[in-house]
């Protein structure tokens, strides 16, 4: 079974570690991210979606510019944007880039988000928006003629996209959430369903709530994990370098005036992500919940911690479980991605491939 590898490109070095400074689109850094992760072996990186931030595709854009092979995993977000002129934005780019994006859709958030870009949605209207937005997404990337589509949420006559993906097919569709409200829409339309760092318990009850959904549409769908990995030469230095990474974390939201303690986020995914925490630190063979619980979940915030060959080995768990991809980004985002091309890409892809080629496994 092949597995992929996701890594992360801010517009900046920030992360919970190293507090924004400097501009707020850094284009040397920019370009210096997507040189990493192009020549350490990723196949794909996120640009992130937010109500504040750089526009996700327009970042894109630029990283597509300075690389031959990367590709781009774009989040977006649905309801700011007409499904049509999105469905032809993000074919657009597929044409320019040679085939090389993918879409990350991400309907929740906080309301307090949402409503900075004027929406007053609830969190069930906005996945249920989100359901007739990517029909329709399809529709302009499929359909070899005008079709009409009339929901609760949109109208549209005669709609056509004259730009078609690359490869002639429908982009491939990557989609987060965990409520009650999302698994049911993850089902319909996800090509990868994308879980947070969990337990594995959680990730294979995940997996098997987003399956059986999907069955009900005759698909299957592929599943992605997020997780920050933390490496060194042994597992004694890398749950010290963990650990000054919690202690950090938490100084740099004490001088932000931010809560380290008792939070209570809207979304379900976060919820998950504390209860998992609410365990312990180190949970499973080797996963750490310290800056998830520090920073209340907000993102992806837990780790796998030991030496590459530890971590591997932990990753092929949730390999095991279902999991195809990975989405990796470290606290030190240029350094981590580069260790991470050097040191664990390669391990974990050797030792999949030796485990696909060994006779007694396939037949077990």
């Amino acid at each position: 079974m092949t597995v992929e590898f996701i890594g992360f490109i801010g517009t900046n070095a920030a992360s919970e570690t190293h507090p924004y400074k400097g501009p707020i689109i850094d284009k040397a850094y920019v370009e210096a991210m997507a040189e990493a992760h192009e020549s350490g072996g990723f196949d794909r990186v996120l640009i992130a979606f937010h109500a504040t931030s750089p526009e996700s595709i327009l970042v894109a854009n630029h990283i597509a510019s300075v690389t031959t092979r990367l590709g781009l995993m774009i989040a977006h977000r649905p309801g700011f944007t007409a499904p049509t002129l999105a469905a032809r934005q993000l074919a657009t780019l597929d044409q320019f880039s040679g085939g090389r994006v993918a879409v990350h859709i991400i309907t929740g958030a906080s309301d307090q988000e949402m409503r900075q870009d004027g929406d007053h949605l609830t969190k069930d209207e906005r996945y249920a928006r989100t359901d007739e937005y990517l029909d329709i997404v399809r529709g302009e990337w499929s359909s070899p003629k005008p079709f009409d589509f009339k929901g609760n949420y949109y109208h549209v006559e005669r709609a056509y996209g004259a730009v078609k993906p690359f490869n002639g097919a429908h982009l491939p569709i990557y989609f987060g959430g965990s409520s009650d409200a999302a698994i049911p829409v993850a089902g319909k339309h996800a090509d990868i369903y994308a879980l947070w760092g969990e337990t594995q318990a959680q990730v294979r009850e995940t997996i098997s709530r987003v399956r059986a959904e999907a069955a009900k549409w005759g698909r299957s769908p592929r599943f992605s994990l997020s997780l920050r990995p933390v490496l060194a030469e042994t597992e004694e230095a890398a749950w010290k370098r963990a650990k000054a990474i919690e202690d950090r974390a938490r100084d740099v939201r004490e001088q932000a005036g931010l809560k380290t303690s008792g939070h209570t986020p809207p979304n379900a995914g976060s919820q998950r992500l504390l209860e998992a925490a609410a365990q312990g630190t180190r949970l499973d063979k080797r996963l750490w919940t310290g800056v998830a619980a520090i920073t209340g979940a907000t993102g992806n915030s837990t780790g796998l911690v030991g030496t590459p060959e530890q971590v591997a080995e932990a990753m092929l768990d949730y390999h095991d479980l279902g999991v195809t991809t990975f989405l990796i980004r470290g606290f030190d985002p240029l350094d981590d991605a580069i260790a991470y091309g050097r040191d664990l890409i390669p391990l974990v892809r050797e030792r999949i491939a030796a485990r696909d080629a060994d006779p007694l496994r396939a037949a077990s």
